[in-house]
């Protein structure tokens, strides 16, 4: 192999970090798709079961409950988080432009 150009390394450096970049911020872009979907099913599943069986407010606390002890190392399935996911879907749901887009 030839030894690099100092003018030619600087280019590819450049183009490597760009392409790294890149990879970072559509890897964080699907991950926020993700949470997004998550946190819409969530929501309307516990909008769903709470229409269908009458549950009242201590589903979610319950809820809230199981989840932590079931993912201890995962934050965001606090009763107040599981309560803004069930108005994000309260919220948005009825959007005709926004519901089928989550």
């Amino acid at each position: 192999m030839s030894k690099l150009v100092p003018e030619e390394y600087i280019a590819l450096l450049s183009e490597v970090k760009e392409r790294v970049r890149n990879a970072q911020y559509a890897a964080l872009r699907s991950v926020n798709r993700e949470l997004i979907a998550l946190y819409w099913d969530i929501g309307r599943m516990i909008v769903g079961r709470q229409v269908e069986n009458s549950w009242g407010k201590s589903v979610v606390e319950r809820l809230a409950a199981d989840l932590q002890a079931e993912f201890p190392g995962v934050s965001g399935f606090s009763a107040s988080n599981l309560w803004r996911m069930k108005g994000f879907y309260e919220v948005y749901a009825p959007s005709e432009k926004l519901a089928p887009l989550v």
